[in-house]
C-alpha cells in the first residue's frame, strides 16, 4: 500500500502560447487514455527530490507546453489539443513495502494502484491532465534497523498517448531529468519540434494506395464470430529476461536455420534481434494458447517513422511518429513446425512494408475515416469497449523499446535499475526492452490471458 503525502498541479513558469495545436492522423488514432511506465531507482540520496523535480518541471514545461494543455472532443471521435497551460500533476507518496516486496515489477493491478499516478476518468476529458507523475519512496528493508530511512524509489509516469509516442515521451523525461540534476540542455533532441503540420503533406485527403489490413479486424479465433469473450478473459503480465548469450543463441539458430535459396543464404542480411525475438514470442504464444493447427494468426509491428518518411521528420519531432504493419497470415501449425526463421521472415516482411509511400497511404486511410473509434485503440485501463479494435488471441502486437534511451533518466540519484510498462495492457501486447545492465541482455514484458501465462514462460525458455 502507498500513501500520497503531497500532490501538486505544476504549470509552466513562463507564459506560453494559448493556442489549439493541430493533431496528425498518427496522433488521432492513438489511445486517448494514458500509457503508464515505471522507473525504479536503488539509490537513497534523494533529499528534496520532489522540490527539485517540481521546480525543473515548471521550467521544462515552457518548452513542452502542450503537455500542460487539455484535450477536447470533436466530431467523429477526433480530439483537439488546447494549449491552455492548465498544468500537469506531480504526486509524492510513501510505500509501506520494501523494493524487494515488488519482485520483478511485473505490471499488475496492485503495482498500478500503488506506484502509478491515478487518473480519474469520471471527469470530462477537458479536465484530465495529459501528464501525471508519482514519486514513491520504498520502505527500508528489514535488515536495517533504521526505519526512518527509505531505500530506493519509483517514478511512475502516466502519459496521454495522443500527445506523443514513446520516443518523444522518453526524450521529455530525459530532458526533465537533466534539468533536475542542475545541467544545461545541450542536445537538439531535448528541445521539442512542435509543429505537427509537417505530417499534413497530402491535404486534401487522397484515396489510400494500399488496403491496410493492419487497421481492419484481425483474424478471429476459430469457432468465434467476434472478440467479446476473448476480451473478457483475465489478463496478466509476465517479465522474462534474456541474457546476451541467450539472445545470441536465438539469433544464431534463426540465421543458421534459414532455408537455402540457390546457395545465396550467406549473402542475405542476417535477421535482427527484433525479428528473432518477435518470432520467438509469436511461436511461444501460439503454443501456449493451444490454438488449432489451421488457426490463422498475425503480428502487428510498429515503427518510428521519423527517418522512414521522405523528407524525414526532424529528430526532435514531438508527437506520434508511428506507423503499424501486419505480417502475412500464417497457420499455427505452420509457425510452430517450421524453423524460427519462418516467423522472422514474416516479421521482416511487415517491417519492410513501412516505406514513405505505405506510411502516407496509411495516414490517408485514417484521414478518410469519419468515425475514428472504429480503428483507434481507444480502450481505457478498466477494459475495452465493444467497438474498439482487439489485437489479442490469436494475434499479437510486439513493440521494440530496445533503441530508446530509457536509462538516461538520471534525476540526480543515479540511473534507473529497471524500466518497463506500469500497467497490464490488453491480451497479446509484448514489449522488448534493453536491460539496465547494458550488456546486450533484454527484458520481455508480455501481456497475455492468465491461463496462458505458465505455458508461455515454459516454452519461452525451453525453446531457446
Amino acid at each position: 500500500m502507498s500513501t500520497i503525502t503531497a500532490s501538486y498541479n505544476v504549470t509552466p513558469n513562463e507564459p506560453t502560447p494559448n493556442v489549439s495545436l493541430w493533431l496528425s492522423e498518427s496522433d488521432q488514432v492513438a489511445r486517448w487514455s494514458h500509457t503508464s511506465t515505471i522507473y525504479i531507482y536503488k539509490e537513497n540520496q534523494t533529499q528534496n527530490a520532489l522540490e527539485r523535480m517540481r521546480d525543473s518541471l515548471s521550467k521544462i514545461l515552457v518548452h513542452y507546453h502542450p503537455l500542460a494543455g487539455r484535450l477536447t472532443w470533436l466530431e467523429g471521435g477526433k480530439v483537439a489539443l488546447n494549449c491552455n497551460g492548465k498544468g500537469v500533476t506531480l504526486i509524492e507518496a510513501e510505500s509501506q513495502k520494501t523494493m524487494d516486496d515488488y519482485g520483478d515489477f511485473a505490471p499488475s493491478e496492485k503495482l498500478k494502484n500503488e506506484l502509478i499516478p491515478p487518473v480519474d476518468y469520471s471527469q470530462p476529458i477537458e479536465e484530465l491532465p495529459l501528464l501525471l507523475v508519482q514519486l514513491t519512496r520504498f520502505k527500508k528493508g528489514s535488515s536495517n534497523n533504521n526505519n526512518n530511512n527509505q531505500l530506493g524509489l519509483a517514478i511512475g509516469v502516466a502519459f496521454c498517448h495522443v500527445l506523443c509516442d514513446g520516443l518523444a515521451a522518453i526524450r521529455f523525461i530525459n530532458a526533465w531529468a537533466k534539468l533536475t540534476r542542475g545541467e544545461v540542455l545541450d542536445s537538439i533532441e531535448m528541445f521539442p519540434f512542435l509543429d505537427r503540420t509537417i505530417m499534413n503533406s497530402t491535404y486534401p485527403p487522397r484515396a489510400p494506395r494500399f488496403d491496410h489490413p493492419e487497421l481492419k479486424p484481425l483474424p478471429l479465433k476459430l469457432g468465434t464470430t467476434d472478440t467479446i469473450e476473448e476480451q473478457k478473459k483475465e489478463k496478466t503480465a509476465v517479465i522474462l529476461r534474456l541474457t546476451s548469450q541467450q539472445v545470441e543463441k536465438l539469433k544464431k539458430k534463426t540465421n543458421d536455420e534459414r532455408p537455402q535459396k540457390e546457395g545465396i543464404t550467406k549473402t542475405l542480411r542476417p535477421y535482427s534481434r527484433y525479428e528473432v525475438i518477435a518470432s520467438h514470442i509469436w511461436r511461444c504464444a501460439s503454443k501456449a494458447r493451444e490454438l488449432e493447427d489451421l488457426q490463422p494468426t498475425v503480428v502487428r509491428v510498429s515503427a518510428d517513422i521519423r527517418n522512414r518518411l521522405n523528407p524525414p521528420l526532424p529528430r526532435n519531432y514531438f508527437g506520434n511518429a508511428l506507423a503499424v504493419a501486419l505480417t502475412p497470415k500464417c497457420h499455427t501449425k505452420e509457425l510452430i513446425t517450421n524453423p524460427l526463421s519462418h516467423g522472422a521472415q514474416k516479421i521482416r516482411e511487415a517491417i519492410e512494408l513501412l516505406n514513405d509511400e505505405y506510411i502516407r497511404s496509411q495516414l490517408d486511410f485514417i484521414r478518410c475515416h469519419e468515425q475514428l473509434d472504429r480503428i483507434r485503440a481507444s480502450y481505457l485501463d478498466q477494459g475495452e469497449p465493444k467497438n474498439a479494435p482487439f489485437y489479442g488471441n490469436p494475434n499479437l502486437t510486439i513493440v521494440s523499446w530496445m533503441s530508446m534511451p530509457v536509462y538516461e533518466a538520471d534525476f540526480g540519484w543515479g540511473k534507473p535499475g529497471y524500466f518497463g510498462p506500469g500497467a497490464v495492457y490488453p491480451d497479446g501486447k509484448a514489449y522488448i526492452i534493453r536491460s539496465s545492465d547494458e550488456d546486450g541482455s533484454l527484458v520481455v514484458s508480455a501481456h497475455l490471458q492468465t491461463t496462458h501465462k505458465e505455458l508461455f514462460k515454459k516454452f519461452f525458455y525451453e525453446d531457446i
